[in-house]
C-alpha cells in the first residue's frame, strides 16, 4: 500500500440532506407511504450524484480518492450497525436470511414501532448532531454486510468516480455503544472488539471487491476522556485491518483514521495516538488542528511515511477561514512532517450548511465573513495550493480572506460599549437568589397545584396550517393583524385542549415561533437567520442555525404579549416559554473572536430583561430551556470545569433577577444527565424536565444518587418516535420515578416538546400520561390512608 496516491487536498464528508432538503423530503415521504422505496431509492442515488458532481465542480478530484461517501439515509452511526448487522436482540426478527438489515428494519431501529422503543439517541461528540446508540452484548452478532456501501462505491465508478468510502471506526463504535438490556453487570461493548474487528475485515474485503483504493474510519473516539486509555486498542485494531495486504486476492483499500472533534490519546503528548496509528500500518492519518493540540514536531516525526491529513479548515462553525495564518501552520507542519501531508477539513462537513451563496436576504456586511461547504471546499483547496506552490500563488485569495477578518472586526456592532459597561458592572447579587426552601413554600402558596403536577415542555404541533399561515404572512400574503388573529385563534385552541386533558401547568403552543433559536436571534439584535442555512439535526429533522455575529440586546419586549394572551384565556398557571442562553450558543454558529462565557453572559442579559417583563406581566412560572447544558461540555475532564462555571453562571444570570414567589424551569433533552448532574443543580432552577422516557427513567438513579433537592420532571413520553406510550407504559415510568424521587418533587411531563408531532398521537399519549398519572395519584393516596 502507497501513502504517496493519498489526494493533496480533501473533505471528511459533506452535508447530506440536499441543499434543498431533498433527502428529508424523499424519506419523510417514504415513511408516509406517498412512495415507494424505488422512489426512495432513486431520489437517494439522484442526490449522491448531485453532490458528487458539485464536489468535483468545486475543484475536487473525481479519480483520487478525495469525495468521500458518507451517504446516510438517516445516521452514520446507524448506517454502521446495518453493515455490521449488530441488531439487539429485540430487533433480531428483523434481520434478513443472511443477517441482512433491509431499509424498513433500518427505519425501524431509528423510529421503533408499536411493540417497541427505537435505539436510544443521544449526542454526537460535542455538537448538536443526535446519533443512534447501538445496543450491544455478549452475544451480539457481527457480520459484514457492506453491500449499500459497496454498492454506491461501484455506481459511482461506473459515472467515472473514485469514491472513499467511510464508516465509523470499530473503537469509536464500541465506545458510543449501550451494553445491551440483560448483560452481565459490567460488561463493557468494547470487550466486543475482537469479533467487531473480524466483521470489519470482511467489510474491507467487500469494499476492496467493489473497488475501493481508500477507505475512511471515523475514531474521534480517541479524542475523548478515555482517549489516551483507547489507543493500545486503537494500535491493536488497526495493525488487524492493516496487516493483510490482500483480500480474496484483491488489494486491501489503504486506510485513512481520522480523529476529529479534539486531540487524539494523550493530551499532554499531542500525536502520541496518531504515532500509535502509524505503527499499526494505517496509510494516512488525520489530526483536527483547531479544536485540538499541534502535534510538536518529535510527534510528527514519528509517523514516519505514514500521510499526515491536517484539518485547518473548520468542519463545525462557518467563519472564513484565516488563510494566512492556516498557510504558516502547513508549512511549519510539512518541515516536520517526514511523509506527504494533505490539506483538510476538521470533521465531516455536515455540521454546516450547503452554499452561502444559496443565501440571498443577510445582511450587506455578512456573506463576505462566511464560508459554508461549498466554501469550506474551496479553502482547502486554495491552502493545499498554496502548500505545494507557496504563498505567493494564492496572494488573491489571501488577501481576500485578510479583507475580510478586518471588516468583521472594525464594523460598527460587532463591539456595543453600552454591552460591554454592562457586563463590567455585575456584581455576585446578579447572579443569587433566595434560598431554595424559601423560594419553594412561596410558590406553592401561590401556585397551589397537586402532587404530581402535569405539564408539556412547551410546543405543540406544528400544523401545516400555521406553517402555510407563518410563509403567508412573510410573502406579504397576509396583513400582520391577520396573522396575529390566526395565532391568537390556534393559542385558544391548544389552551382549550390542554385544559379538556386535564394538564395543571399550561403553555401557549408556541405557533409563532418557527424554531426555538431562531425566535430569539430574529428579536435580538446582534444575529442574522439564513433562508437556506439547513444542517441535519437527527435523522430527516433538520434545523437552520441562526448566526450570533454581535454583541447582543434586546431592543423590546417580544414573548410577554403571546404568553398574557394566553394566561387570559384560563385559571390555570401558564409558563412563559424562553431559550437559554448556553442552548442559543449551542444551536446557533457563534462568534469566534471572543470567549464563548462572554458571549452567553450578553445573551442572559437580554433575556434577563425579557423575563422581567414577564413577570411584571403577572406569569408565575418562566421555564429557560437549556437542552444544549451537555452538548457543549468539553470531552476532556480537565476542561469541564471552566465550562461549567461560565455555562451554569450566564443561567443564573438570565434568571436570578426575579421574585421568590415565581417558579423559574429548565429542560434538558438527550445528554448523558449523570456526567452534568452537579451543573444541573448548580442552575438553581426551581423545577427540570428531562429526557427519560426512551432511556426507561434511568435518569431516576442518578438523581438518587446525587441527592437533587428541587422539583425534577423525568420524561414519560418519547416525542422522538410517533408511537403512543400505553398508560401501562407511563404507570411503570412513573413508578420508577417515584421509587428514585420524592413525591413532592416530582413533575410529570413528555421528553421534549412536541413540535415534530401530529395532533392525533399527540392527543392520544397526553391522554395516557394524564390517565397515568391519576392513577399514580390514587395509588399514592391509598397508601396514604392505608
Amino acid at each position: 500500500m502507497s501513502t504517496t496516491d493519498f489526494p493533496n487536498a480533501t473533505i471528511l464528508g459533506y452535508p447530506r440532506i440536499g441543499p434543498n432538503r431533498e433527502l428529508k423530503k424523499a424519506v419523510e415521504s417514504y415513511w408516509k407511504g406517498a412512495s415507494t422505496y424505488a422512489e426512495l431509492n432513486a431520489a437517494a442515488e439522484a442526490l449522491q450524484d448531485r453532490t458528487i458532481d458539485r464536489l468535483v465542480e468545486l475543484g475536487l478530484s473525481a479519480s483520487d480518492s478525495s469525495i468521500p461517501a458518507d451517504f446516510a439515509l438517516y445516521d452514520q452511526v446507524l448506517d454502521t450497525t446495518a453493515a455490521l448487522g449488530a441488531l439487539p436482540a429485540r430487533f433480531a426478527d428483523l434481520a434478513g436470511a443472511d443477517g441482512e438489515v433491509d431499509t424498513d428494519a433500518y427505519f425501524t431501529l431509528a423510529r421503533g414501532d408499536k411493540k417497541r422503543q427505537p435505539l436510544e439517541m443521544t449526542k454526537w461528540f460535542d455538537t448538536n448532531y443526535h446519533y443512534l446508540v447501538p445496543e450491544i452484548g455478549p452475544t451480539t452478532t457481527f457480520r459484514a454486510l457492506a453491500d449499500r456501501l459497496a454498492g454506491i462505491v461501484q455506481r459511482q465508478s461506473a459515472r467515472g468516480n473514485t469514491l472513499r468510502p467511510v464508516l465509523v471506526g470499530p473503537v469509536t463504535y464500541l465506545l458510543l455503544s449501550k451494553p445491551e438490556e440483560g448483560a452481565p453487570e459490567g460488561f463493557d461493548p468494547l470487550d466486543r472488539l475482537d469479533d467487531a474487528v473480524a466483521a470489519y475485515r470482511g467489510i474491507l474485503a467487500q469494499l476492496a471487491a467493489a473497488g475501493a483504493e481508500w477507505v475512511q474510519f471515523d475514531e474521534p473516539g480517541l479524542v475523548t476522556e478515555r482517549g489516551s486509555a483507547l489507543v493500545p486498542l486503537a494500535e491493536k485494531t488497526y495493525a488487524a485491518l492493516a496487516g493483510d495486504k490482500e483480500y480474496d486476492g484483491v488489494a486491501r483499500p489503504s486506510l485513512l483514521v481520522t480523529t476529529g472533534y479534539g486531540t487524539a490519546g494523550d493530551i499532554a503528548a499531542p500525536g502520541s495516538g496518531l504515532a500509535a496509528l502509524a505503527a499499526a500500518g494505517v496509510e494516512a492519518v488525520h489530526a483536527d488542528l483547531i479544536r485540538g493540540e499541534v502535534p510538536a514536531a518529535e510527534q510528527l516525526a514519528a509517523l514516519g511515511e505514514t500521510r499526515f491529513v491536517a484539518g485547518v479548515v473548520d468542519g463545525r462553525n462557518i467563519w472564513r477561514n484565516d488563510l494566512a495564518a492556516s498557510l504558516r501552520t502547513l508549512v511549519s507542519l510539512e518541515a516536520s512532517v517526514p511523509g506527504a501531508i494533505s490539506v483538510a477539513t476538521t470533521t465531516s462537513l455536515q455540521h454546516v450548511p450547503h452554499d452561502v451563496a444559496l443565501e440571498q436576504n443577510l445582511p450587506e456586511h455578512l456573506p463576505g465573513w462566511l464560508a459554508f461547504a461549498d466554501q469550506k471546499v474551496a479553502e482547502v483547496l486554495t491552502l493545499s495550493k498554496g502548500l505545494a506552490a507557496g504563498s505567493a500563488a494564492v496572494e488573491a485569495e489571501i488577501a481576500a480572506s485578510d479583507a475580510a477578518i478586518e471588516h468583521r472586526a472594525s464594523f460598527a456592532g460587532t463591539r456595543v460599549e453600552s454591552v460591554r459597561q454592562r457586563q463590567a458592572a455585575l456584581t455576585e447579587q446578579d447572579f443569587t437568589r433566595a434560598p431554595s426552601a424559601e423560594r419553594d413554600e412561596a410558590q406553592k402558596a401561590r401556585l397551589g397545584l397537586p402532587d404530581l403536577p402535569t405539564t408539556t415542555i412547551g410546543s405543540f404541533p406544528q400544523t401545516g396550517e400555521v406553517r402555510k399561515a407563518r410563509a403567508e404572512f412573510r410573502a406579504g400574503k397576509i396583513t400582520a393583524g391577520q396573522y396575529d388573529e390566526f395565532l391568537k385563534a390556534e393559542i385558544a385552541r391548544v389552551v382549550e385542549l390542554q385544559e379538556e386533558l386535564g394538564l395543571d401547568v399550561l403553555v401557549h403552543g408556541e405557533p409563532e415561533r418557527n424554531d426555538m433559536v431562531q425566535y430569539f436571534a430574529e428579536n435580538f439584535d446582534g444575529f442574522s437567520e439564513t433562508v437556506n442555512g439547513w444542517v441535519q439535526s437527527y435523522g430527516s429533522r433538520c434545523t437552520r442555525p441562526s448566526i450570533l455575529w454581535g454583541d447582543v440586546t434586546r431592543p423590546e419586549a417580544f414573548t410577554v404579549p403571546w404568553t398574557s394572551y394566553a394566561q387570559s384565556l384560563t385559571a390555570k398557571p401558564m409558563k412563559g416559554m424562553l431559550t437559554g442562553p448556553v442552548t442559543i450558543l449551542a444551536w446557533s454558529f457563534v462568534r469566534n473572536d471572543q470567549p464563548l462565557g462572554e458571549t452567553a453572559d450578553q445573551v442572559a442579559l437580554a433575556l434577563r430583561d425579557e423575563i422581567a417583563d414577564l413577570e411584571k406581566a403577572g406569569t408565575a412560572i418562566i421555564q429557560v430551556d437549556e437542552p444544549a447544558l451537555r452538548e457543549l461540555l468539553p470531552l476532556r475532564a480537565a476542561d469541564q470545569p471552566a465550562y461549567l462555571k461560565w455555562s451554569v453562571e450566564s443561567f443564573r444570570l438570565a434568571t436570578s433577577g426575579v421574585r421568590t414567589d415565581t417558579q423559574i424551569h429548565t429542560h434538558l433533552c438527550y445528554s448523558e444527565f449523570g456526567e452534568v448532574i452537579a451543573g444541573i443543580d448548580g442552575l438553581a432552577a426551581d423545577v427540570t424536565s428531562i429526557e427519560a422516557a426512551r432511556s426507561k427513567m434511568e435518569v431516576a438513579a442518578d438523581l438518587a444518587e446525587f441527592g437533587f433537592g428541587r422539583g425534577v420532571g423525568p420524561g414519560v413520553y418519547d416525542i422522538h418516535s410517533p408511537r403512543v406510550p400505553s398508560v401501562e407504559e407511563v404507570e411503570s415510568l412513573i413508578q420508577t420515578a417515584v421509587a428514585s424521587v420524592p413525591v413532592p418533587q416530582l413533575w410529570i411531563n413528555p421528553d421534549c416538546g412536541l413540535k415534530t408531532r401530529a395532533y392525533e398521537e399527540t392527543v392520544e399519549s397526553l391522554r395516557n400520561v394524564v390517565t397515568a398519572t391519576e392513577s399514580a395519584r390514587a395509588a399514592l393516596l391509598a397508601d396514604v390512608t392505608a
